[in-house]
């Protein structure tokens, strides 16, 4: 098994696209009307669906704005250089609602953006997660 997408409903898609693709870099990958359901489907992603798990934007037809609701959290990128790529996010016209530092209790650099619906995207710099567990091994095997 592998983790195909997530779906998230946007208010209005050409933003999204925008934000996606201009902001974020992603490619549009595919996109289709569904006249008779009343919605559109576009698939944003790094890579190929074949190997690469994928945003599936969900346009339904005269919805220009959702309740975020409590229980959603967030979706997550990996970086290079998560301070070039927030000075990037800006200069794009994205915005950056939590600049990169350490989160609480640890010690993963991370950001948050914030996409047109408010959907929060957090950027983790790569090679900084999972510190925390990797420290907590290494003092448990020097005692």
């Amino acid at each position: 098994m592998r983790l195909l997408h997530t779906m998230l409903r946007v208010g209005n898609l050409e933003e999204s696209l925008k934000f996606y693709s201009e902001v974020l870099g992603m490619k549009l990958l595919r996109r289709k009307d569904y006249p008779d359901g009343k919605f559109t489907l576009a698939f944003v992603g790094y890579g190929d669906e074949s190997d690469h798990t994928v945003l599936e934007l969900t346009y339904n037809w005269g919805v220009e704005k959702y309740n975020l609701g409590d229980a959603y959290g967030h979706i997550a990128l990996g970086v290079d250089d998560i301070y070039g790529t927030c000075e990037e996010i800006k200069k794009r016209g994205g915005k950056v609602v939590r600049e990169p530092g350490p989160m609480k209790h640890g010690t993963t650099v991370i950001a948050f953006v914030e996409d047109p619906d408010g959907y929060k995207v957090e950027l983790i710099q790569l090679g900084t997660q999972g510190q925390e567990k990797k420290q907590e091994s290494q003092t448990l095997v020097a005692q």
